[in-house]
């Protein structure tokens, strides 16, 4: 019989990951880091104001080819962009949508995802 263990992060985490991509389906122009940093931003500001755009935010890596990108963010603003990400519709006055794909408290976690995997 198995038995049950119980394990428990002894100290939280200091960040969180989240792998984002950013939608944009009828093509144009695709920002380029700084403004997707700037478009990062801008949703927490739309959201939660100025405090929400004083959340330090890190752009780890981004791909300007599929906008997809590695934001890095205290563990206590985690909630705060995710909503501000998930709620964001507009970029330069076209239709977006931020959609997070993967998000751990481990950077290495990001490294690989397993529904992608071939074997």
């Amino acid at each position: 019989a198995a038995a049950f263990e119980r394990r428990v992060l002894r100290r939280a985490a200091e960040h969180h990951y989240l792998r984002v991509r950013l939608e944009l389906p009828d093509g144009g122009a695709r920002p380029n880091a700084a403004q997707f940093k700037q478009l990062v931003v801008t949703a927490l500001r739309e959201l939660h104001g100025e405090v929400g755009a004083a959340l330090p935010v890190d752009v780890l890596t981004y791909e300007e080819k599929t906008l997809s990108a590695i934001l890095r963010v205290i563990s206590s603003g985690l909630v705060k962009l995710w909503s501000a990400l998930t709620l964001l519709g507009f970029y330069q006055n076209r239709r977006c949508a931020f959609r997070v794909l993967q998000t751990s408290p481990f950077l290495l976690a990001l490294s690989g995802n397993s529904r992608e995997l071939v074997l």
